[in-house]
């Protein structure tokens, strides 16, 4: 098992100069022989930040889309007119014509329902969901996992669960959209009390998070809560050093 690297290359904030930031969320997962794209952003612009962060397209091996919304799948068109070789994993529940497009341009269509590996020591979490369909990606480290979520649309404890489910026992790293940007103090702290309890070890609140929200998770987690943003990069190695 490997040390994975992952690379924030869209978010709402910025840690890198010379970023395009905007509504939305994408990062780029790296494991021994294999380098992942989960979500693709809004739009196009996540390929010129990917440039500027020196990450070639054509090197991403797949794809995981989290949920059908447009801040996450976006910049999908825009990326296969570059990769027309990286398989697209996504949840089945997303609209025929979205897949038949990603289909024309040449990629490989996955679609998923439970959790399913994507390469080793990668997998996702499976669906979860009522009404809006979503997926995370779990990543296996040395120190523990980390699990990706888009937005947590059903639920940032549902997909924590969803993780350890699939496997991930010890989770090293939460990282990702807890979709808590309108939540009130009390269900934040309740989201945080839980982390806590089942022993989740740094946290990275992005995106639908909201600023609110963010700030609680740095004043209960401290220094092990990571500031997220576009151009951040993630050592899994350094955090398990801790």
């Amino acid at each position: 098992m490997d040390n994975p690297t992952i690379t924030i290359v869209y978010d709402n904030e910025r840690c890198a100069e010379g970023l395009e930031v905007g509504w939305g969320f994408s990062a780029v997962v790296s494991v021994v022989g294999k380098t992942i794209l989960f979500d693709t952003g809004r739009d196009g612009s996540v390929l010129a930040n990917m440039e500027k962060l020196s990450i070639e397209p054509g090197g991403i091996d797949a794809v995981v889309l989290s949920h059908i919304h447009s801040d996450h799948t976006g910049g999908l068109h825009a990326f296969l007119d570059r990769n027309r070789r990286a398989a697209v994993y996504l949840p089945k529940a997303f609209p025929a014509d979205f897949k038949q497009r990603a289909a024309a341009f040449g990629a490989k269509i996955v679609e998923v329902t439970g959790p399913l590996e994507i390469c080793e020591n990668v997998h996702t979490t499976g669906v979860r969901g009522r009404w809006t369909k979503e997926q995370g990606l779990v990543i296996r480290t040395p120190a523990g996992a980390v699990l990706l979520t888009g937005c947590a649309h059903p639920g940032a404890m549902t997909m924590v669960n969803a993780a350890k489910t699939s496997g991930a026992d010890e989770l090293l790293l939460v990282m990702g959209g807890f979709h808590l940007e309108w939540a009130t103090k009390r269900r934040t702290e309740k989201l945080i009390y839980h982390f806590k309890r089942i022993g989740v070890r740094h946290v990275g609140p992005a995106h639908c998070t909201g600023k609110k929200a963010r700030a609680l998770f740095e004043r209960h987690f401290g220094p092990d809560c990571i500031n997220i943003g576009a151009g951040k990069v993630i050592v899994t190695e350094s955090l398990g050093a801790k």
